[in-house]
């Protein structure tokens, strides 16, 4: 079902479409969504295609949550939350946006701790933190009033065929009843997640590593407010953060009290998941002796769900016409929430790429600047791959060597000059 309105969104500044050239994007999650509002804004069209089922939604309906998504938050860097300002949308995603003013960063069972303050570093946060069922339905919304964008769901990709001059996209659709389809447009983009249906079907292979983990990720409650404060702990098991969260405006629990809300992110090993999805006091008692009074007393858990932890690359990530993006490009382990925020971060390269090439009156779907895309991305990639690796095979290693090396260098993070800005503006997303 194609949905088109010509209604936009009054905190969105937009350019003139200045090109009849057009964008197929499959996958609608977060990173597709806000791919197509950045051509938008740019003045490029897009068809975005989404497998599953869209929830119905109106700009009147603020107060219902869409669980369409997942259980899982949503950390947003400066540089994310500076890529939604620039497009006008973050008016509309801050109301439910809670800022980060601070990091707390320590061991369990160690001397080694560290902290960034906003005020040391002189900046307005460190992020913001959003419930992926509110980013995703502010996401939707924007998209759906976009004149720019056309959506259609419920559309599962089973073909994939390039020309000289353009890319077709064959899809399944469930309607009434299921019919074949194709789109033809000058370049396909795939966001369509770890699993990447278009990344087979272009026959390009993965790297992947098992960190034999599973991150339990929800929402909890303290009886200690969390001043906006973020605390990442590293455990025997693997590393874990409580994050602030907002008020749980039309969640109907109002067991929640202002400033006391958290997203969690509980890393155990594989296989040790079910009792932490479906014991709350276990995963209570579990939380508090990983954490300590640092948060508080932890009093009540919400819905959660266990993911496992894999580490997927794309071999390349352009074939022809077609960009990988998003998870099906580069799937990572959650420490420090840098997986979103490097999407956000190719997703805004790409649209600037392709708005000079309209500029130009050239293709947007050249594979001589997609290969430059490509290769431009790479050093920004690499760095968040590398960093995160580091950071959940260094804190993990049991070696008592290891162990005191990394807590006196915690230590001299916490303590040396000039190191810490260099550390928050790349968590910031900042250096690039």
């Amino acid at each position: 079902m194609m949905q088109n309105t010509n209604a936009t969104s009054s905190t969105v500044k937009k350019k003139a479409a200045i090109t009849d050239q057009q964008v197929l994007i499959a996958g609608g999650g977060h990173v597709g969504l806000s791919f197509a509002l950045l051509l938008a804004h740019h003045g490029i069209k897009s068809t975005l295609l989404e497998k599953n089922s869209y929830p119905t939604i109106s700009p009147q309906d603020d107060r219902t949550r869409s669980h369409y998504l997942d259980s899982r938050n949503t950390a947003l860097s400066r540089r994310t939350v500076q890529i939604y300002q620039e497009i006008g949308l973050w008016d509309e995603l801050q109301s439910h946006a809670c800022r980060i003013d601070a990091v707390q960063i320590s061991e369990q069972g160690s001397f080694g701790r560290a902290q960034l303050n906003k005020a040391d570093e002189q900046v307005e946060s460190f992020g913001q933190v959003m419930e992926n069922a509110w980013l995703g339905r502010k996401l939707l919304l924007a998209a759906q009033q976009e004149s720019l964008i056309s959506i259609i769901d419920n559309a599962n990709v089973i073909a994939v065929e390039q020309q000289p001059d353009g890319v077709t996209l064959s899809f399944s659709y469930y309607g009434e009843e299921e019919h074949e389809q194709q789109l033809q447009a000058s370049l396909l983009v795939a966001c369509d997640g770890r699993d990447s249906t278009v990344r087979q079907l272009l026959d390009i292979g993965t790297t992947t590593y098992d960190y034999q983990q599973t991150a339990i990720v929800g929402v909890v409650e303290t009886d200690k407010p969390h001043d906006h404060v973020a605390i990442e702990r590293f455990s025997p098991a693997g590393p874990l953060a409580v994050l602030p969260l907002t008020d749980p405006e039309g969640d109907g629990n109002e067991e929640y009290q202002q400033g006391y809300r958290r997203s969690v992110v509980w890393v155990c090993p594989k296989g040790e998941e079910t009792r932490y999805l479906e014991d709350d006091a276990h995963f209570l008692a579990t939380l508090q002796g990983a954490f300590g009074d640092r948060a508080g007393t932890f009093v009540n858990a919400g819905r959660r769900g266990g993911y496992p932890l894999t580490r997927v690359l794309a071999d390349k990530q352009v074939a022809g016409r077609c960009v990988i993006m998003g998870n099906a490009a580069h799937t990572l382990h959650p420490v420090a929430g840098q997986g979103f925020n490097l999407c956000m971060r190719d997703a805004q390269v790409l649209a600037k790429m392709l708005s000079a090439q309209v500029l130009r009156g050239e293709d947007i779907g050249s594979p001589a600047l997609l290969t430059r895309y490509e290769k431009f991305r790479q050093t920004d990639q690499k760095r968040v791959i590398r960093f995160c690796d580091a950071v959940v095979h260094g804190f993990t290693h049991p070696n008592p060597a290891i162990k005191l090396a990394r807590n006196m260098a915690l230590v001299a993070f916490d303590k040396l000059p000039n190191i810490k800005p260099l550390v928050a503006n790349y968590a910031m997303g900042l250096k690039s």
